[in-house]
């Protein structure tokens, strides 16, 4: 699958503005037919890391990958893995991590028959966060 290539040059605000028509007007359908759900809130949390403290500084690494987001989740040939739920301290089947572009990682919550609500996408650049998913058992 061909993904487009990086949105460089939008201040917080433009792609704030993406997203919420990108994304926040209506399900995105997965290759295998689950709607996933966006909220305007999702932004923060997928757009912005922690720094100093929970999620206070704007990541232009991965708000230039907004458009991945739609075809990592399109995509049949993602490396998909149970996701992992740090409050419980384990692997959690209602979450799907779906990687790609070698590095993107895009997180979902099933919330009932194919159905589900975006958390979270993010490059992953960190040495554990590799180990996390290479441990993560495949998605079936």
């Amino acid at each position: 699958m061909n993904y487009p290539p990086l949105l460089q040059g939008k201040t917080p605000d433009e792609y704030r503005s993406i997203f919420e028509a990108m994304y926040c007007r209506g399900p995105i359908l997965t290759f295998d037919g689950i709607e996933v759900r966006f909220r305007k809130k999702d932004f923060n949390h997928c757009f912005f890391e922690s720094v100093r403290s929970k999620d206070d500084t704007f990541s232009f690494l991965r708000a230039e990958r907004i458009q991945w987001i739609r075809y990592a989740l399109q995509d049949p040939n993602s490396d998909r893995r149970i996701g992992w739920d740090s409050t419980r301290k384990r692997f959690d089947k209602k979450r799907r991590v779906a990687v790609v572009m070698g590095n993107y990682v895009v997180v979902i919550l099933l919330t009932g028959d194919k159905k589900a609500d975006f958390v979270t996408s993010f490059v992953a650049d960190s040495e554990r966060t590799f180990q996390m998913l290479k441990k993560s058992p495949k998605w079936t």
